[in-house]
């Protein structure tokens, strides 16, 4: 009998170096997402841009997905439509709000002792009426 390899793509995908390209069908099955709406969002959104192999095969470098996971996170969970987050990548000059650039490598820097969370009083204010705000557009608090 011949000896047959597992084909698992879940067992595959785990082995891949998270700076591995990933196919089409590879980032569908992260995200969530059928492999349609992920060639919809190419033509929504030109900052996705996957390298394009011989027939047209795509292959999304580690940013596209996170990318593309963000625009996902705004669209099904906090409501935005394809136009609001076109917007609101326009107003932040290509970059979507949530996907953290790669860190730099740390520097020692000598400064004073901040809060844990790093936004302090002012910081926690905004974020408590953007989220007054949010609740209001999706109508979950009636308008004051």
């Amino acid at each position: 009998m011949a000896n047959i390899e597992s084909t698992d793509p879940v067992s595959e995908r785990a082995s891949k170096s998270p700076d591995a390209f990933r196919t089409i069908r590879e980032v569908s099955e992260e995200l969530d997402v059928p492999q349609h709406v992920l060639r919809f969002w190419e033509t929504k959104f030109n900052q996705v841009r996957p390298l394009k192999r011989g027939g047209g095969r795509r292959y999304y470098r580690p940013e596209d997905v996170d990318l593309l996971r963000r625009i996902r996170s705004l669209l099904y969970a906090d409501g935005y439509t394809i136009r609001g987050v076109q917007k609101l990548m326009r107003e932040t000059g290509g970059k979507v709000p949530g996907v953290v650039p790669e860190p730099e490598p740390a520097k020692p820097v000598a400064t004073a002792a901040k809060p844990a969370d790093g936004i302090g009083d002012r910081g926690r204010e905004i974020l408590s009426e953007l989220e007054i705000l949010r609740d209001m557009l999706r109508g979950r608090i009636p308008s004051q």
